[in-house]
């Protein structure tokens, strides 16, 4: 996986490349919990992410939990596939996705 971080004042986004699973997951979860301090809002985009398994779900559903006393946080440019897992997992009707 790629994680590519971009911050402007305190919106954060970061894109991800590749999959995101049990090996990759501690990578993000690593850079959230040292970037979210500072943010007030946070976009996570997966327009070139493959595949998410239930690591980084739980990834996911930290990170909502933290932002959703800030400014919230948006998932943008999901691929078919990881809408499956967010649709069956019930993470849909959650997450805010664009």
């Amino acid at each position: 996986m790629t994680l590519t971080k971009n911050q402007n004042g305190s919106a954060l986004e970061i894109a991800l490349e590749g999959r995101l699973d049990t090996m990759t997951a501690p990578e993000l979860e690593a850079e959230l919990k040292n970037s979210l301090d500072s943010a007030d809002s946070l976009t996570l985009n997966f327009s070139k992410l493959d595949y998410i398994s239930s690591a980084g779900l739980r990834v996911l559903l930290s990170a909502h939990k933290i932002m959703a006393g800030k400014g919230g946080m948006k998932i943008t440019g999901v691929n078919e596939i990881v809408q499956e897992v967010f649709d069956v997992t019930g993470f849909a009707d959650i997450l805010t996705i664009e």
